[in-house]
């Protein structure tokens, strides 16, 4: 699992059938001191995540577990809300 921030929603006319009402976000990765780590991904949210959150994310194949036993193509996927961002981040 890594940190990242949500920094936005996608907003998508098309998708994937795997993707219906699956809300999808933009997340920068970041690290422990809450600077910018990485390039910034769009990912499934299985928790309900909003804009501004710190979450925890997972990549790979383990993006779509939350959704078992729907398979979909994501490479990215929301599966916690830091609660309190300051005890990772000082």
């Amino acid at each position: 699992m890594q940190l990242a921030r949500v920094i936005g929603d996608v907003v998508a006319t098309r998708k994937d059938p795997g993707f219906d009402s699956i809300k999808l976000l933009l997340i920068q990765p970041i690290s422990a001191d809450g600077r910018p780590a990485g390039r910034t991904l769009v990912a499934v949210d299985s928790v309900g995540a909003g804009v501004g959150e710190t979450v925890f994310f997972v990549r790979g194949k383990e993006a779509s577990f939350p959704f078992h036993p729907t398979e979909m193509p994501a490479d990215a996927g929301i599966v916690g809300i830091v609660d309190q961002p300051q005890a990772f981040i000082g």
